[in-house]
Parts: C-alpha cells; structure tokens; sequence
C-alpha cells in the first residue's frame, strides 16, 4: 500500500471554526502534512494569531473572517476561497459553540445561538462548498459531531440536538452529492481537552469519572484527532462516506461499571 494513498498533499483545505481548539490542531496537522490550509473564526485578531502560530517552512495560513450564523457571510467566504484558489479540495466543518445549564433555563436567544452555528451555520457551509466540489469532480467533507450522539449529556441538551442533527445532515447529504464525487463523514470527538473545557476537567471528580470511563485511561487531545481526518480526507478513504467516525479512546464501547475485580453474583 502507498503512503500516497493518505496524501494531503497541496490540498486546499478549508477549516471553518479554525482559530481555536479542535479547528486549530486540524488546521496544524494538514498544514504540516503539506495542505494549503484557510482558517475561519468571527475574530480577527484570533484568526490571525492562530495563523501564525501554525505557519511554518515559509508557507503561509489563509485566514477569512466569517461568523456562520449569516448564511451571507458563509457564501461570500466559500466563494471567495475557491475564487482565490481555484478549487476546495476538503472542508473542515468545525465551528461550533456550547451553554452548559439546564434545559429549563434556555433561553430562546440561547437556543438560536447554538442551533444558528452549529446546525444551521454547518450546514450552509457544506452546503456552499459541496456546490463548488460537485462541479469541480470531487471533494471531502468533513463535520464534527460529538458523544452527545452516542447519549446526550445532562445540561447541554441544545448542543446535543445541533450535533444529532449533524449526523443527519452528514448521512443526508453523503446520498445526495456522492454521484459527483464528494464524499461526507463526521468525527465524533470524546472527552477532549480544549481551552473551553480545561475548567470542566480541571475538577478532580470530573477528571477521575473521565479517565476511569475511557478504556485508553486519559482524556484526549485536540492532536489524538488529526490523523482521522486526514484519514477522512484522503483517498485511503475513497470508498467511505456517510459515516460517524467515533474518536473517543473507547468511551462508546461499552461501560466500565464498578463491579469488584474479583468478580461475583
């Protein structure tokens, strides 16, 4: 089997939601695996720090300012990407956001707040690129999902519903599009450490609770993603799309309950 066959190499790669966590580790990794790499985030100055932060060699990190709660901004960004390069060989569809309360206590502002970016906005993104990627012969789309969508977690119940519609999107569009070559998967992370969930894990009960449920006994990094999406994204994976990819150290495997080590009725 050739190396080439997991080749990003010279890929023009669009990474929506790049700036920060999950986005910034895949925007690094295809980087550094040879991808022309383009970053979104609504923040400038974020934008432009993580880019060079993951530029190296003397190739640069395109950065595009785009908030994907406006489907006008999510347009006038795919468009001008592919009219800079010319083609959007994968998309990275990362954006998203979170409110930890109970679901008595949303807010209807809250609640389009996390259903405009991370359904809505998700899906005008794919939906934007896929349309440039159908014309131009192929493409791979790649979301992010969540273990909200093996069981939703107490507290997040917006999130968990934005992310189950993620998959549906995900598998919907994969029958759509896949007869002009554009393939559509989703990862779905674990528990994994990031700058918005440091305070969760930094709790001792929290962290043991993790640890003891993942079978590979440590929570994750934002890197312990990179290599399924460039996975995902290349053409190891030519005959894969419509699929939950669970990168999740073994936590949806089955359940570590505390049933003494001895064994017993």
């Amino acid at each position: 089997m050739s190396e080439s066959m997991f080749s990003v190499q010279g890929k023009v790669v669009l990474v929506s939601g790049g700036s920060r966590g999950i986005g910034r580790a895949l925007a690094a990794g295809f980087h550094q695996a040879g991808a022309q790499v383009v970053i979104t985030g609504r923040d400038e100055t974020t934008l432009s720090a993580a880019a060079r932060g993951i530029a190296s060699d003397g190739r640069t990190v395109e950065t595009v300012v785009c908030d994907v709660a406006s489907v006008e901004a999510i347009q006038q960004m795919v468009d001008g990407v592919h009219a800079r390069f010319g083609r959007i060989d994968v998309l990275l569809n990362v954006a998203g956001v979170n409110i930890r309360q109970p679901a008595m206590d949303f807010s209807e502002e809250q609640f389009d707040f996390v259903v405009d970016i991370n359904l809505k906005g998700a899906f005008f993104v794919a939906q934007s690129v896929a349309r440039h990627m159908m014309h131009q012969g192929g493409g791979s789309i790649v979301n992010i999902d969540s273990l909200n969508t093996y069981a939703p977690l107490k507290n997040v119940l917006p999130y968990a519903m934005s992310k189950g519609g993620v998959v549906m999107m995900t598998r919907g569009l994969a029958v759509e599009v896949g007869s002009r070559g554009v393939r559509v998967n989703t990862i779905a992370p674990g528990f994994i450490l990031t700058d918005l969930t440091q305070k969760l894990w930094s709790d001792p009960t929290m962290r043991e609770w993790g640890e003891t449920n993942t079978p590979l006994g440590r929570l994750g990094e934002v890197e312990d993603l990179v290599g399924a999406a460039i996975f995902l994204a290349s053409d190891a994976a030519a005959f894969m799309t419509g699929q939950v990819v669970r990168v999740d150290g073994g936590f949806t495997a089955g359940l570590n309950w505390p049933i003494p080590e001895g064994g017993g009725q």
